[in-house]
């Protein structure tokens, strides 16, 4: 049996985790802003919709020391990012283009 085509051709979750009791988390580095961010610049390069990009909300991705974190499906491409050149780089280098932005790669050791 085959697997029917994604109804997204990339999905990119964004952590939004806020811890209260006084941990790291990325809610604390800008990751709300930056989840603004790549919405509003998918939406204005028309890849938003079916077929297209989904910019979703999570909670924790459990990659907390590598904060403020998102990941790119279906590659599984996980971006620590800092301000919003970065997030522009990411929505026209990967999101649009299909390209990987090497330098905002999570380092793979860095979990929680």
């Amino acid at each position: 049996m085959s697997t029917p085509p994604s109804y997204y051709e990339r999905h990119i979750f964004f952590c939004l985790n806020e811890r209260t009791n006084g941990e790291d988390c990325c809610a604390h580095h800008g990751a709300k802003e930056a989840f603004d961010r790549c919405k509003a610049q998918v939406k204005a390069a028309g890849l938003a919709g079916p077929g297209k990009v989904r910019v979703n909300k999570a909670g924790c991705l459990d990659r907390c020391a590598a904060g403020p974190v998102a990941v790119v499906y279906p590659e599984a491409v996980w971006y620590s990012f800092v301000d919003q050149d970065d997030i522009d780089e990411i929505v026209e280098s990967h999101l649009k283009n299909g390209q990987v932005v090497e330098r905002l790669l999570t380092p793979p050791h860095l979990g929680r």
